[in-house]
């Protein structure tokens, strides 16, 4: 089967589950990634090892497996990131927060980081790619998804320190030393609002990840923020990812912390969706 043909043929089965847009979006990431096709009206053959792969590649495309899982890797920051079931696919919107971290704290001196949930690392091992003299560490309470973080320091080349560990257990706050950075995107959707969420995502992505333990959608942003005022040198920051509708509560929750300078931030869609404040 020639490139061009399978292409198209792609396209063509991926229009029953997307949009022709997304469709051809979705394929032309398949053929590059899957494959290393960047030239997709090549007349040559497509081997037939490859063309078997690339009919189980659409498979699990049309069955609704999203398309990071099925090519076993994910875009961040301009880096590539392994990632499988047991982590969140890493979004856009987390690497407006890591954005924003970055410009906060230009080249210069070394700063210590940390990250709690860190899933594949993506935050973490961005920072520390971005800014080599820093200190970093993820934190995460699944062995599962902190293996998949260290394949991804090792691929990139990256040292950052890999901590389990269970953010709501106070007890084991006590083995932590003092960071001058606190990140966190953490689980912020209750149970009972899993009947709202896209199928793909419900199906796929790790429920760990995604949901808390209770209906308190505020429980882990509550636990980090007493956690960073114990943990946060005087005048070290504190992100937080958010839910588009819960930042008004996040900022009450840091500010009767005694943070100052706390500020909701806008993304790139105009929703609030990135907090930061100041251990003042």
């Amino acid at each position: 089967m020639k490139i061009a043909h399978a292409y198209r043929g792609l396209v063509h089965q991926l229009t029953a589950a997307y949009d022709e847009r997304e469709a051809r979006n979705i394929a032309r990431l398949v053929f590059e990634d899957a494959f290393g096709v960047r030239n997709l009206n090549r007349e040559n053959d497509l081997p037939p090892e490859q063309t078997s792969k690339l009919q189980d590649i659409s498979r699990r495309l049309i069955n609704g497996e999203p398309l990071q899982y099925v090519l076993g890797q994910a875009d961040f920051y301009g880096l590539k990131f392994r990632v499988t079931p047991d982590t969140l696919i890493p979004r856009a919107e987390t690497e407006e927060l890591v954005y924003e971290i970055l410009q906060d704290h230009p080249v210069g001196r070394g700063f210590s980081a940390l990250d709690i949930g860190t899933g594949t690392g993506c935050i973490p091992l961005t920072l520390k790619h971005h800014r080599p003299n820093w200190s970093v560490t993820g934190l995460d309470v699944s062995k599962h998804a902190l293996k998949i973080a260290n394949l991804n320091a090792t691929q990139l080349g990256t040292v950052v320190n890999f901590m389990q560990a269970d953010i709501l257990a106070e007890e084991s706050w006590l083995q932590f030393p003092v960071y001058e950075i606190i990140v966190s995107n953490p689980p912020y959707i209750p149970p009972s609002e899993a009947r709202l969420m896209p199928q793909h995502v419900l199906k796929h992505e790790p429920h760990l990840a995604l949901f808390t333990a209770t209906e308190d959608a505020l429980i882990f942003y509550d636990a980090i923020a007493r956690f960073a005022k114990a943990h946060l040198s005087p005048g070290g920051m504190i992100y937080y990812e958010l839910n588009e509708f819960n930042g008004a509560d996040v900022l009450r929750i840091v500010e009767n912390q005694g943070f100052t300078a706390a500020e909701l931030k806008q993304d790139m869609s105009g929703k609030l969706r990135i907090l930061k404040a100041v251990n003042g």
